[in-house]
């Protein structure tokens, strides 16, 4: 159920109606928007149906909200798009932001060259992996907390976020201390334990698509997350798998404004693993901002052929330097939002 509350109501009357929600046992999320404030009761509907909350001082109306992902739901937010802040840098409404760097932290001098291309080339946050994931347990797995002080030291020079995984719930509170943004990657969309985890987090959460996730298991997946109170939470399309055997995943930029349609979360895109095809990321990327996403997440190394994972669809500088280039033009051209982060130079 979604209590709206009056225009001009107090804090007080907004604390009362959270009190008498928790009072039969549901839990309470208030959003402030820019002139309303909602409130967000999970739990039994009849519960609160029967406390009569209609008409009470501060309440206008209450709404039902339909969809299993209630938090997610855009009626949480009445139609108010979410913009997440990281750290001073925004991602959603509009802005476009660009987070680009390697597919995994192999050393430091690689880590500060790669910082210094995509800050130079408009990046506002640098990606990279400290802890890996991998399909076979012989591959380079990471340099775990070496590969986060890396990290730490790029965003120490460049002035970029920091965007990385977590991959367990042990190594999560070390994720956490370093980083300015975490990543759920799309192996760990459902592991729930990690969400609820990251739901308790101080951090804003990237969350990916699981690799054969619908849409609604996608923005269930980031329930788990909001219910816990992290309300900032990114959401990211980077391909699901198809019997296609041109790509590495077939990119669903149809999500994007199915996500928008349906939830006030902003919605980013990896054409990166979305294609696993260097020549494709910059086509895929140009589609994704004509589509409206509110950002890209690239992998770039400065010698994609010597890269330890993913090189075949990791991006050199100079086509880094193309891609931003080249989806700034559009954007401009659509007029419909502007990057942040740094200008070309």
């Amino acid at each position: 159920m979604m209590i709206v509350m009056k225009e001009g109501a107090t804090e007080e009357q907004v604390k009362r109606v959270v009190d008498r929600v928790e009072s039969v046992g549901c839990s309470a999320h208030v959003s402030k928007g820019d002139v309303l404030t909602v409130i967000g009761a999970i739990g039994d509907r009849d519960r609160v149906a029967a406390l009569g909350l209609e008409g009470t001082d501060g309440v206008d109306h209450l709404v039902p909200i339909l969809k299993p992902y209630k938090l997610a739901s855009a009626q949480f937010r009445k139609g108010e798009r979410t913009v997440i802040d990281v750290d001073g840098r925004r991602v959603g409404g509009d802005d476009f932001a660009l987070i680009a760097g390697p597919c995994t932290v192999e050393s430091r001098d690689q880590t500060l060259e790669v910082a210094r291309v995509v800050a130079e080339h408009g990046a506002s946050m640098l990606r990279g992996g400290a802890y890996k994931p991998r399909t076979s347990p012989y591959s380079f797995q990471g340099l775990g907390e070496n590969g986060l002080r890396y990290l730490a030291e790029a965003r120490e020079e460049t002035g970029l976020g920091i965007v990385t995984e977590a991959v367990d719930v042990e190594t999560f509170d070390l994720v956490e201390h370093y980083t300015d943004c975490v990543q759920i990657g799309a192996r760990n969309m459902q592991n729930f334990s990690l969400l609820r985890r990251a739901g308790r987090s101080r951090r804003p959460i990237l969350l990916k698509r699981g690799m054969s996730s619908t849409l609604e298991e996608f923005l269930m997946a980031a329930e788990y997350i909001l219910a816990e109170g992290n309300y900032n939470v990114i959401l990211c399309e980077r391909g699901v798998r198809t019997f296609a055997d041109h790509t590495r995943n077939t990119l669903d930029l149809s999500v994007v404004p199915a996500v928008q349609s349906l939830s006030h979360l902003p919605i980013i895109v990896d054409p990166s693993h979305g294609t696993g095809k260097r020549d494709k990321v910059l086509p895929l990327s140009l589609a994704a901002v004509a589509v409206g996403a509110s950002g890209l997440i690239v992998e770039v190394h400065p010698t994609p052929e010597h890269a330890l994972s993913d090189g075949y669809q990791t991006l050199d500088p100079g086509q880094f330097a193309e891609l931003t280039s080249s989806c700034r033009a559009v954007a401009e051209l659509l007029a419909a939002r502007h990057f942040s982060g740094r200008e070309l130079h």
